[in-house]
């Protein structure tokens, strides 16, 4: 059974302005989301992917690949929360899902048993340092190190080299939940499941992303025509810090 030391944090709400996702703080300030930031890093690539194989192709693919993933998400959050010992009937339901099932017990099998003390799961996290946001898949110490976990599901296995938003993004959680608790994070893990079965396990030191976290958060702020200031407000939308949705 999985241990937990679950850490009050503040609730946030989502919102979608022009086509992007932000969260509001209790505050009422609108942050956008770190996936939403770093999708300005390595676009060419992904448009000349999309030209490539056409967009019909991508969508299918991109739509595939987030419904594989939020599902394997959705069974490793039932997981560590101990529903298969304390309701196994209700977590058997996950088997009916073939791949992502598969996905799951391999994870399972060479992965998850290395977690444990679970400070918290699909948590709302935002920074008014960065003025980023984000939720994270699960925070808890990792072979005794706490740690920023992320699980990803992939078709073949990853290049290290090509993942460098994700230590982007994990360490922004760190920085996030170091902000919101007081508790350092220094080390993100990121767990890979591959079709065939592979489990990848990156393991990095915040620090060395956080110049690059800063550096992408200043890039999307000058480009996007929805810039955040200190305030909350979104300059270019209407909304103001009463808008809460």
């Amino acid at each position: 059974m999985f241990k937990h030391k679950t850490v009050n944090l503040p609730e946030v709400k989502t919102e979608t302005i022009n086509r992007k996702r932000f969260y509001v703080t209790p505050e009422g300030k609108k942050y956008p989301s770190i996936t939403t930031v770093l999708s300005i890093r390595n676009k060419e690539g992904l448009f000349e992917w999309r030209k490539r194989v056409g967009n019909d192709v991508a969508n299918h693919v991109a739509r595939t690949a987030a419904a594989r993933g939020t599902k394997v998400h959705h069974m490793c959050e039932d997981y560590l929360n101990n529903v298969h010992l304390e309701f196994p009937k209700k977590f058997a339901e996950h088997t009916k899902n073939f791949l992502p099932w598969c996905l799951f017990k391999e994870l399972r099998r060479k992965a998850l048993g290395n977690i444990n003390n679970i400070h918290a799961q699909e948590a709302g996290l935002y920074s008014d340092k960065y003025m980023v946001a984000g939720r994270v898949d699960c925070i808890a110490e990792y072979k005794g190190i706490l740690s920023i976990i992320d699980f990803k599901t992939s078709t073949k296995e990853k290049n290290d080299s090509w993942n460098e938003n994700y230590y982007i993004q994990g360490s922004a959680y760190a920085e996030m939940f170091g902000e919101r608790t007081g508790i350092e994070i220094n080390q993100v893990v990121i767990l890979v499941v591959t079709e065939d079965g592979t489990v990848q396990e990156f393991v990095k030191d915040k620090e060395k992303y956080l110049p690059m976290l800063e550096e992408t958060v200043t890039e999307w702020s000058g480009q996007n025509e929805t810039p955040i200031n200190i305030d909350g407000d979104v300059s270019s939308s209407g909304l103001s810090n009463n808008a809460i949705g």
